[in-house]
């Protein structure tokens, strides 16, 4: 069997599991604090926050940045629903944009057109997500959205190690921050870093950082918190919001430690397998999107577009290869109908979704794999 994504479990994991599991901490231990000094030194920013999963990370990103009943924000309908869940979470309603289909990112003009109908002041933020790992151009959302006095969360749960150089020549790695408000990771066994369930909040702002660790346990402050507005001793903790329980176990965070030191290796195995498929399919009627110089992509997907998406799917699994589709477009899901949506909402992102398939894509898979692979879709299309 060969399915579109997989984690990759090592002798050196399972080691540090046991490792944890030994020690005196389960959870809420040494860890934690470990874990997100290594991601925020690999992603390149100042704090990262560690939550229970990456839906988590979104809510309690929604939270800190003041989402309410009276928010409204604008994101992509190409992407996992938590991506606009985590608005609804909060009581804010969300607002598509179409996406362009060069990239299958969130249209940055579809953006603008909707946010020079409405009076300023409509809209609160934006959540881009970087899609299959290819990197969203936050230089150009940044600055339209100081036009408009907007937050961004960069959704980049596809793309830890990805990255962008700006107009001035600066690279700038996914979710460092250093144009988004927050930026969101998960750690779901398919992704570049699996801990089984897990995701991170990355930020540059203090204020945010904060405010994610009390929402992420229960709203608490705790000892040492200069907040605390009375002390009765050292159990003493209040709370002063409410919070959820959010926290990451100690036992994920050791697994995700060593899986991070294996983190560039695996990024390069996955750009030089989309380097094959990007080869191999040339010149066929399989359409694929292949970035321009200035991203670095980093390929949790490897998506193509084909007429009978539908025929290779089912073709592909007669043979043991188990791709899969990314995304149902969120917006045609039954909740967001209820709330409004309709299909003919966003053609390009529904064209899309009538021709996308992910095919496989993981640091494990082989070369002699990835070349049934590729034999088995041409097969199909000739």
């Amino acid at each position: 069997m060969i399915p579109y994504g997989k984690q990759h479990i090592t002798d050196e994991d399972i080691a540090a599991v046991i490792e944890t599991l030994k020690s005196p901490f389960l959870t809420s231990g040494p860890k934690v604090a470990e874990f997100e000094a290594a991601f925020a030194q690999y992603i390149g920013c100042k704090y990262a926050v560690a939550v229970a999963n990456g839906t988590a990370a979104l809510h309690i990103s929604c939270m800190a940045l003041g989402v309410n009943a009276s928010s409204k924000v604008i994101t992509t309908p190409i992407t996992f629903s938590a991506s606009a869940n985590c608005v609804r979470y909060c009581g804010g309603e969300v607002v598509f944009a179409d996406i362009n289909p060069d990239t299958v990112l969130l249209d940055i003009d579809k953006v603008r057109n909707i946010l020079e109908q409405h009076p300023k002041g409509t809209f609160e933020g934006i959540i881009p997500v970087d899609f299959a790992g290819y990197p969203v151009d936050l230089e150009a959302f940044r600055k339209l959205a100081n036009e408009y006095d907007l937050w961004i969360l960069e959704d980049a749960c596809h793309a830890p190690g990805g990255s962008f150089i700006d107009n001035s020549g600066k690279n700038h790695r996914c979710g460092d921050s250093s144009l988004a408000d927050l930026a969101i990771f998960s750690f779901h066994p398919v992704k570049h870093i699996a801990t089984g369930e897990g995701g991170m909040v990355t930020t540059n702002d203090e204020e945010l950082y904060k405010k994610l660790k009390q929402y992420r346990s229960h709203g608490m402050v705790y000892q040492g918190d200069s907040a605390l507005i009375e002390n009765h001793g050292g159990w003493y903790m209040e709370l002063q919001e409410l919070g959820y329980n959010y926290r990451m176990p100690d036992v994920l965070c050791n697994l995700g430690i060593s899986q991070l030191k294996r983190a560039e290796e695996g990024l390069e195995k996955r750009q030089a397998i989309a380097k094959r498929y990007d080869e191999a399919f040339a010149g066929t009627s399989v359409k694929t999107i292949i970035p321009p110089n200035n991203v670095s992509h980093a390929y949790h997907l490897y998506v193509i577009q084909i007429e009978d998406r539908k025929g290779l799917y089912d073709y592909l699994r007669t043979k043991q290869i188990f791709a899969q589709v990314h995304y149902i477009p969120v917006h045609l899901m039954p909740y967001y109908k209820g709330l409004g949506s309709k299909t003919g909402d966003f053609p390009n992102a529904e064209k899309y979704y009538e021709h996308c398939l992910s095919i496989p894509i993981y640091p494990t898979l082989t070369t002699e794999e990835q070349a049934f692979v590729i034999s088995e879709i041409l097969d199909f299309v000739k």
